[in-house]
């Protein structure tokens, strides 16, 4: 190596080159430099040098190998690859394996207790106590108690209040009597008081929730019950019943209420929202709903009403001179329209069925009788009166007069209406879901083919046209084109009134329709007779006392 040479820094490779193989390059494109020792290094620094290179070398060999090796291994294949396979269940033992090992360091739910500020034992729990502000009921002390000493003196009897008022109620399936005895009142006494009740009013006719005001006075000896004084509810609407002590008697005091019967109605404008506005004109929420049912299984709220028409109701109800109202049925159900009734019903009967203002009375729920009378002949295999043999008979025949109207069972579409054999004249009307309806012998028939009928509508008129002996309807029903037994579809009935009966239903129809709407909503004068109730508690009270 050249001497001149060894004070530099870097060198180009071609030089090196030759001076390693004694060939020199040429060219000077391959020029490059390198980093060269500077002469003369120490040779401990050259070997922890060296060392530390060959363990930077080492370390990156290994980590190739280590790659190299953990890739060939294939941990974590495809596991929609391949299943079944030997690679398959190597993949899936690796997801196993990563699974409880993540489930081995899934953390605990234990709650927790951060350490008091200070020790709190019995002495300190019962000073906080003493001073805390809590109501008494909840277990508060008012200030620090201290234990008795010599100089008290317990009392040998401990004062009683010399009257006591409470306020009982009478539970469901509880009775007078031991309502009494539970209240206080001595067995005897309760008894008395329970058959004097029983005298102005049945006990059984009394409602749970009644409240009773007891008086009880003081005890004639230790451990004797306390002598009832006065006691008094509410038995009716329409009465008062009091029981007090008269010349160290008890005795019975009714007091009637004035009531008025006035029944109360309600009329307005439908507007935008029905209940809305029968609410809005004063009717009791429990009186719209039943209005609604009423008339929602007559008309269709969606289409057949509109904001311009009126709604017309009825309902019984009660007013007291003391102040308290009691509302009880829909008494009458009304749609206006124009100034003319478009449905009008009213509640009629022990029953209390809806009857129209004709006298027609009609439940809504499942399938109507298709006329008001009697079955005569049922489903099934019988003799034919006019053929002689036995035969299938596909229907129900009822008894009806002749010209008796007949009516649509549901709604539904006129799918035959004309001559059809044996079944005279005969109408057959489809209620879809593969239901369908036939009504025979009528002697004229009231639609055509392709009508849309309404439940309860007239279809034609009973007769005896056909194979038939005389006037009466033969109904039948099919179901996907084949006759099913009618019987073992639900009917309502569908009941008319005649005679005295109609007259009088219409004359109390008429008697609604002349209540004065809202009448029954204005004050009601005072009794006279009645004693007037103090308001205050503590005026009750006294009232007592001085009496």
């Amino acid at each position: 190596m050249r001497p001149h040479k060894e004070g530099r820094l870097f060198k180009d490779r071609g030089s090196e080159a030759v001076e390693a193989g004694g060939v020199e390059e040429s060219s000077s494109a391959e020029f490059a430099f390198a980093p060269i020792a500077l002469p003369n290094p120490a040779p401990a620094a050259k070997l922890r040098r060296n060392k530390l290179q060959d363990l930077g070398e080492r370390y990156t060999a290994w980590r190739a190998w280590a790659s190299t090796q953990f890739a060939s291994l294939d941990l974590v294949p495809d596991l929609a690859q391949d299943i079944g396979s030997r690679r398959w269940f190597r993949g899936a033992g690796t997801l196993l394996g990563l699974s409880v090992l993540a489930l081995a360091g899934w953390p605990g739910f234990a709650p927790v207790e951060a350490a008091p500020v200070m020790p709190i034992d019995n002495t300190v729990r019962d000073e906080f106590r003493s001073q805390m502000i809590m109501p008494l009921a909840l277990g508060a002390d008012s200030g620090r108690h201290m234990a008795a000493t010599s100089v008290v003196i317990p009392l040998k009897n401990v004062p009683e209040r010399p009257r006591l008022d409470l306020e009982a109620t009478l539970a469901g399936g509880d009775s007078f009597g031991r309502m009494l005895v539970r209240s206080g009142v001595g067995g005897a006494e309760a008894s008395q008081i329970a058959a004097m009740v029983a005298g102005a009013i049945p006990l059984a006719d009394l409602k749970p929730g009644t409240k009773i005001d007891i008086t009880l006075g003081r005890r004639p000896a230790a451990g004797a019950a306390r002598p009832l004084e006065a006691l008094s509810f509410r038995a009716r609407f329409d009465l008062q019943l009091a029981v007090e002590r008269v010349g160290g008697r008890l005795a019975l005091a009714p007091r009637p209420i004035k009531v008025d019967t006035t029944p109360l109605r309600i009329r307005g404008t439908v507007g935008p929202s029905l209940y809305r506005s029968a609410r809005a004109a004063g009717a009791p929420a429990n009186a719209v709903q039943q209005y609604l049912r009423t008339l929602g299984a007559e008309v269709d709220f969606d289409s057949a009403i509109s904001a311009g028409d009126e709604f017309d109701l009825v309902v019984d109800y009660k007013r007291a001179a003391t102040g308290e109202v009691e509302s009880g049925q829909l008494l009458y159900a009304g749609l206006w329209r124009n100034g003319k009734p478009r449905k009008q019903l009213l509640r009629w009967g022990n029953d209390g069925r809806f009857y129209e203002a004709s006298g027609v009375g009609e439940s809504k729920q499942g399938l109507v009788v298709p006329v008001p009378g009697g079955m005569t002949s049922g489903y099934g295999m019988r003799r034919h009166p006019i053929l002689g043999y036995r035969r299938m008979h596909a229907g129900i025949d009822f008894r009806a007069a002749y010209g008796t109207p007949i009516y649509a069972v549901t709604d539904g579409t006129v799918q035959f209406a004309g001559r059809h054999g044996g079944h005279g004249n005969y109408v057959k009307i489809s209620h879809g879901g593969g239901l369908a309806t036939g009504y025979a012998h009528m002697s004229r028939i009231a639609v055509s083919n392709g009508t849309r009928v309404r439940r309860g509508q007239v279809i034609g008129y009973v007769g005896s046209t056909g194979l038939s002996t005389g006037p009466h309807l033969h109904y039948e029903m099919y179901r996907n084109g084949q006759t099913v037994n009618p019987a073992s579809v639900s009917f309502v009935t569908r009941a008319q009134l005649s005679g005295k009966e109609l007259a009088s239903f219409r004359a109390r129809l008429a008697e609604l329709q002349e209540v004065t709407p809202g009448a029954a909503l204005g004050e009601l004068p005072p009794d006279p007779t009645a004693e007037e109730e103090p308001v205050r508690e503590i005026d009750r009270l006294d009232s007592k006392k001085a009496g």
